[in-house]
């Protein structure tokens, strides 16, 4: 599983916006990886930002 995919399932678990901080404490994945997911989902539109500084899976 990617790190993309491995952010992506972490979100969906927790059902809940998260910031890379969060994300990174629930995974054990470094910052700079989960940084670099955030930043290809975004482009993707996977995820989206309903509270500042913290994303969720998009619908």
């Amino acid at each position: 599983m990617s790190t993309k995919e491995s952010v992506l399932e972490i979100m969906k678990k927790e059902g809940k916006p998260l910031s890379a901080g969060e994300v990174e404490k629930l995974s054990g994945l470094d910052r700079k990886e989960i940084d670099q997911a955030f930043k290809e989902l975004k482009k993707e539109n996977a995820i989206i930002s309903p509270v500042r500084c913290k994303w969720s899976p998009a619908e």
